[in-house]
C-alpha cells in the first residue's frame, strides 16, 4: 500500500521502519528541517518498561496544588484554561483514582515491556549505536517517599521486574558522582532499564528506513485531510492521494482530525528540558537517576566523558514557551547533586517542547497511547495517540503497522 506518515518525531519514524519493513510504500510528511526536530529533540530518552507509571496517579491533584506555592513546583500554569482544557483537566482528575491509575499503569508496562524487547530486537540486528547504557536508578529523599513508592514494587514483583531497594551507602555505590550533600534515605535500582539518545536513535532508524524505500520530505506542512476510500492530504500547492494515512503529528493531530469527528483528548503541556555538558570523574557509572514527581531529573552519561542533566518542569495552559531563565535555575539546581561534574549552562542547551498529554495518563513519555481506528468512519485512518513516549514508542509503532 501507499502510506503517508505525518510527523516525523520517534513515532513517526519506527512507524516508517515497521511499515516499510512490511513492504508498503512510505512517505514521511515533516514540517521541520529533520526528524526528531521538536518534542522527540530533547527527550531524556529513558526506557524504563518498570518505572512507567500515569502521572495521574493518587494523590497528584493535591501535590499539584500545594507544588504551586512553591518556587521550584514542578508544574507550574500559565494563562486562563479554555473549555476544552478544564474537560481535560476534569477528565485527569477523575483518572487519579486508584482503580484507574492502577488499570492505566498495567495496561502501558505491558506494552512498555513488548517495546523494549523489539527495541532490543532492532537494536541487535540493526547494530544500532545511541549512546545506551543499563541501569535505573530512582533516588528517595524520606521514608515517606520510600512508603508512597512500596504500591509501585508490588506492581513490580507482580510483574517479575527485577529491582532493589537500596539505601544511601547502596545508592552511592551504583552512582559515585552522586553529592555526599544530597538529602537521600533510599534508592530503587532496575538494572535491566536502560536510557539511550532518542534523536540519536531517530536519525539512525530513519536511515535504515530509507534503505527499505521510505521517503522522508521535511519542510512540508499538511494542511488538511480529506476523507474517501483513498484519503488525500492537503499540502501548501498540491493535493496527493494515498491508500492509508498515519496521523504521528503529536499535539498537531487535534488540529489535523477534528475536521473528521476525531476528538483526540490530547493537551498541550510546555515541557523545558535543560542540558549541560559536564566532564564526570572516570568512575561514574552510565546510569541515569531520578527523584520522584516533586524534584524529578534526569542524569544519563552522554558518552566520552560527558553527561546530561535533564530536570523536568510541566507547564500547563501556558500560551507560550516559558522563560529559559527558570528553567536553567532547575539545571543549576539538579547538577548539583553530582558536584564531581564541573558544569555550565547558557540558553543555547535549553529546550522547550510541546509535550502531549492525555487526561489518563499525562506527559509525554508517561501516555497510554490509543492505537488503531478511532472511530468507525468508514475511512481508512489510522493514528497513534500520543505521539512522542519514548518508552512505548516501538512497540506501538509495531502494533499499529499490522493494524
Amino acid at each position: 500500500m501507499r502510506i503517508a506518515i505525518i510527523g516525523a518525531g520517534i513515532i513517526g519514524v519506527t512507524s516508517a521502519y515497521e511499515l516499510s519493513a512490511d513492504g508498503h510504500a512510505v512517505t514521511v510528511l515533516e514540517r521541520c528541517s529533520s526528524v526528531a526536530a521538536e518534542t522527540s529533540f530533547a527527550n531524556a530518552g529513558l526506557v524504563a518498561p518498570g518505572y512507567v507509571t500515569p502521572w495521574a496517579a493518587p494523590g497528584m491533584p493535591g501535590k499539584v496544588l500545594r507544588g504551586l506555592f512553591s518556587r521550584h513546583s514542578p508544574v507550574r500554569f500559565g494563562g486562563l484554561p479554555d473549555w476544552a482544557t478544564l474537560q481535560w483537566g476534569w477528565r485527569w482528575w477523575r483518572a487519579c483514582r486508584a482503580p484507574v491509575h492502577q488499570a492505566n499503569r498495567l495496561r502501558m508496562q505491558r506494552l512498555a515491556y513488548f517495546s523494549r524487547d523489539r527495541l532490543r530486537d532492532l537494536r541487535a540486528r540493526l547494530e544500532l549505536d545511541y549512546e545506551r547504557s543499563e541501569g535505573y536508578l530512582v533516588l528517595l529523599r524520606s521514608a515517606r517517599e520510600l512508603a508512597l513508592a512500596r504500591p509501585g514494587l508490588a506492581t513490580l514483583a507482580a510483574l517479575g521486574t527485577r529491582h532493589e531497594i537500596l539505601d544511601a551507602a547502596g545508592c552511592r555505590a551504583v552512582e559515585p558522582g552522586l553529592n555526599p550533600a544530597t538529602a537521600l534515605h533510599a534508592g530503587i535500582y532496575l538494572p535491566d532499564d536502560e536510557v539511550g539518545n532518542c534523536r540519536q536513535f531517530a536519525h539512525l532508524l530513519r536511515r535504515e528506513a530509507e534503505h527499505l524505500g521510505a521517503r522522508f520530505r521535511f519542510d512540508t506542512m499538511v494542511q488538511r485531510i480529506v476523507p474517501g476510500a483513498r484519503p488525500r492530504l492537503q499540502l501548501a500547492d498540491v493535493e496527493e492521494t494515498y491508500d492509508r494515512v498515519l496521523v504521528c503529528a503529536a499535539v498537531d493531530s487535534v488540529a489535523l482530525l477534528r475536521p473528521l469527528g476525531v476528538r483526540v483528548p490530547l493537551q498541550a503541556v510546555h515541557g523545558p528540558n535543560d542540558t549541560i555538558r559536564a566532564r564526570l570523574r572516570p568512575c561514574t557509572r552510565c546510569c541515569t537517576t531520578g527523584f520522584p514527581e516533586s524534584h524529578r531529573s534526569t542524569r544519563r552519561n552522554a558518552g566520552k566523558g560527558r553527561g546530561r542533566c535533564c530536570p523536568t518542569v510541566r507547564r500547563c495552559w501556558a500560551r507560550a514557551a516559558p522563560k529559559a531563565s527558570g528553567s536553567i535555575s532547575g539545571t543549576a539546581r539538579a547538577a548539583g547533586r553530582w558536584p564531581a561534574a564541573r558544569h555550565g549552562c547558557s540558553p543555547t542547551d535549553w529546550k522547550a517542547a510541546l509535550r502531549p498529554s492525555t487526561p489518563t495518563a499525562s506527559a509525554s513519555s508517561d501516555c497510554a497511547p490509543e492505537i488503531g481506528r478511532p472511530v468507525h468512519l468508514r475511512k481508512p485512518l489510522r493514528r497513534i495517540q500520543p505521539a512522542a513516549a519514548r518508552p512505548l514508542r516501538a512497540g506501538a509503532a509495531f502494533a499499529a503497522a499490522r493494524q
